[in-house]
């Protein structure tokens, strides 16, 4: 079963409080067996968008959603369109300071794993192993036929020889790898299926808004929290129940919260600490006073 997509929450009202000291952050991290959540915040400095900051994509991109996209080819080929070009835009993004510093963290032995909602490989590229990936990666394409999964690299170069004429520039890039594009360039997008069934929809191997996480990735991120002494968010707004449950999970247990963030997040009531800072500024700190 589907989930209807969740875009936007309702602010309570309430403004809990907020800081710009780590101090909570330090003591807890350096005790170890923590947790990371990140989210779309973290990748920011490497000029990939979040959905819902101050300059998120959310406020002129609908992202694409599960049903739109099996439900009729126009749909899909406005998103291969639109995600041939921004792909290229997010491989070629490089790691930064924040996702350096978790990766580090993770080295010193104070982490029990990473759970990303992100679907850049960010992480993996500034250093952090066995990260689970909530929401998949842009770098994988699944056959909705026979499931089979291949590599996006391949699916590009099968792309640029379906449509060596193609002349789609990316303008602004949105967090699923999607541009803006003009719709007479879509029109003319020409779609190719999967090699191995011949007739299969290709799709990213990611969780579309409107789809559900597969339960046994579910399961092994309960069972990190589990394992945790703490759950650490960086850079989410925590909108979306995919990230949210982990939250409240830690909190049922009485494992602290710690979140930063720019501004206010959905699952500011169940943490313990939060900090209003730029991501890559605070974990460069948190790394140097741990």
């Amino acid at each position: 079963m589907r989930t209807r997509p969740t875009l936007t929450w309702t602010d309570p009202g309430v403004e809990l409080p907020r800081t710009t000291s780590l101090a909570e952050v330090v003591d807890v991290v350096g005790r170890g067996r923590v947790a990371v959540l990140s989210g779309a915040g973290i990748s920011t400095e490497s000029g990939i968008p979040d959905y819902r900051g101050d300059g998120g994509s959310l406020r002129r991109h609908t992202p694409m959603t599960y049903d739109d996209f099996v439900a009729s080819e126009h749909g899909r080929r406005r998103y291969w369109a639109r995600s041939h070009v921004g792909w290229r835009t997010i491989a070629r993004a490089a790691p930064n300071d924040g996702h350096r510093a978790v990766a580090e963290l993770q080295k010193r032995g104070l982490l029990t794993g990473v759970i990303t909602q992100n679907v850049d490989g960010l992480h993996q590229a500034g250093g952090a192993s066995d990260v689970i990936e909530l929401h998949g990666s842009l770098d994988r394409v699944i056959c909705l036929g026979c499931r089979e999964t291949s590599a996006r690299a391949e699916l590009d170069r099968r792309l640029h020889a379906a449509n060596p004429d193609f002349g789609g520039v990316a303008t602004r890039i949105n967090p699923d790898g999607d541009v803006e594009l003009d719709e007479q360039l879509v029109a003319g997008f020409a779609l190719v299926d999967c090699t191995g069934c011949d007739r299969g929809v290709l799709k990213p191997d990611v969780v579309f808004f409107g789809e559900n996480v597969p339960r046994p990735r579910v399961e092994q991120c309960y069972q990190l929290v589990e394992d945790s002494d703490a759950l650490l968010v960086l850079g989410s707004s925590l909108t979306v129940m995919s990230g949210l449950r982990f939250v409240r999970r830690a909190a049922q247990a009485g494992k602290p919260v710690l979140i930063i963030n720019k501004g206010r997040t959905r699952g500011d009531k169940e943490a313990a600490v939060r900090v209003d800072r730029p991501l890559g500024q605070a974990l460069t700190e948190l790394v140097s006073s741990v």
